[in-house]
C-alpha cells in the first residue's frame, strides 16, 4: 500500500507546486490543467454530480491546476486547484500535517528554511528529546507541515 497526500488549493496550486518542487529538489511528474478538458455535452454538464457548469467555466478561464504530481525522493504529493460555488465558504487545512522526515539533521534543517519563509512558524527547527531537529509551521500555501530529523544518538 501507499499513502500519498492529495492537497487542495483555491488557485494557487501551481505556484505551490513550483515552489514544492525548488525547496525540496523534487519535480513536477505530471499536470493537467482544466483548461485541457473537452467541454462536456449539455446533459453532461448538469447531471454529472459534480460542480456546476459556471464553477467549471470558472476554473478553465482561470487555468486552474485539475491534477499534479509532485515526485520527491521517490514519493509523490499530488494535488489540483479545488472548483468551489461561489456560495461555499474559503477552503480551510485542518486535521492534518505534511510530515518530513530525515536521516540527517542537516537536510531536515534544510527543508524547514527553504518551506517555512511567508508562513507561520508554529514551533521553530531545533532538537527535542525524540529528535535532532524538529519543526512545525503553515507554510505560505497554508499548508500545514512537520519536518523531523533523525532520532538523537544514545548516550553511551
Amino acid at each position: 500500500m501507499t499513502v500519498q497526500p492529495y492537497l487542495f488549493f483555491p488557485g494557487t496550486c501551481e505556484e505551490a507546486f513550483e515552489f514544492y518542487a525548488r525547496a525540496l529538489g523534487g519535480k513536477i511528474v505530471e499536470k493537467h490543467h482544466y483548461s485541457e478538458m473537452p467541454e462536456p455535452d449539455g446533459a453532461q454538464a448538469e447531471n454529472h454530480g459534480g460542480p456546476s457548469a459556471e464553477a467549471m467555466r470558472v476554473a478553465r478561464d482561470r487555468n486552474y491546476v485539475m491534477h499534479a504530481s509532485l515526485s520527491v525522493d521517490g514519493h509523490l504529493i499530488m494535488g489540483s486547484d479545488a472548483v468551489r460555488e461561489a456560495h461555499e465558504p474559503p477552503l480551510r487545512f485542518e486535521g492534518f500535517k505534511i510530515t518530513l522526515g530525515f536521516d540527517d539533521v542537516e537536510d531536515a534543517r534544510k527543508a524547514f528554511d527553504a518551506l517555512s519563509p511567508g508562513g507561520t512558524i508554529e514551533m521553530p527547527f531545533g532538537p527535542t528529546f525524540w529528535s535532532t531537529g524538529f519543526g512545525m509551521f503553515t507554510d505560505r500555501f497554508d499548508i500545514p507541515w512537520m519536518i523531523n530529523g533523525p532520532d538523537p544518538k544514545p548516550e553511551a
